[in-house]
C-alpha cells in the first residue's frame, strides 16, 4: 500500500529513500577522472527556460544565460586538465563536450597528476555551484535550487 500526505489540498505520495531511488546512469567501475571526452547534458529544474530565448532559430543570452557562458568557461581556468570542445546553451539546458586531458603543455600551467584530477561528475558540480551562487545573486534569491539533480 502506498503511503499518501495531503499537501495544500492535493494528495501526494510520500517519499521513501528506499524505494524511491534515481538510478545512476554512470557505468559502474569507471572512472571518470580519466582522459577522454565527455558529453553531458545539464538541464534547469522544471524545466525553467531560465537563460534566453529562441527567435528566428538562434538562441538569444539573457544575463543569466550569460552567467552560465562565464561558468562554463570558467572550468578551463580553474581545472588546467580540461578543455571545452563545442558547446550550446539553450533557454533550458546546456549541452557541451568537456574534454580532460593529462594535462597542458603551456610554459607556465600546472600539471596535474591522474590522482588529483576531479571526475567528470565533480567537475559539473563545480559549475552548478558556480552558476547558481552567481543567477541567485542575479535574482537576489538565497539558496534557490537551479539545476536538476544527476
Amino acid at each position: 500500500m502506498k503511503e499518501l500526505l495531503i499537501r495544500d489540498g492535493t494528495i501526494v505520495m510520500k517519499y521513501k529513500p528506499e524505494i524511491h531511488q534515481r538510478r545512476s546512469i554512470r557505468l559502474k567501475g569507471y572512472d571518470y577522472s580519466q582522459e577522454g571526452a565527455y558529453f553531458v547534458t545539464i538541464c534547469v529544474d522544471n524545466q525553467e527556460c531560465l537563460f534566453g530565448d529562441i527567435v528566428d532559430g538562434k538562441m538569444f543570452l539573457n544575463q543569466a544565460g550569460e552567467i552560465v557562458v562565464d561558468s562554463w568557461t570558467w572550468l578551463t581556468q580553474q581545472y588546467n586538465y580540461v578543455d571545452l570542445d563545442e558547446w550550446i546553451i539553450m533557454p533550458n539546458h546546456l549541452h557541451g563536450i568537456i574534454t580532460i586531458m593529462d594535462g597542458r603543455c603551456e610554459s607556465n600551467a600546472r600539471t596535474t597528476s591522474i590522482g588529483q584530477r576531479k571526475s567528470i561528475g565533480r567537475i559539473i558540480g563545480a559549475f552548478k555551484t558556480v552558476s547558481t551562487k552567481r543567477i541567485n545573486i542575479l535574482h537576489q534569491n538565497v539558496c534557490a535550487r537551479l539545476w536538476q539533480r544527476n
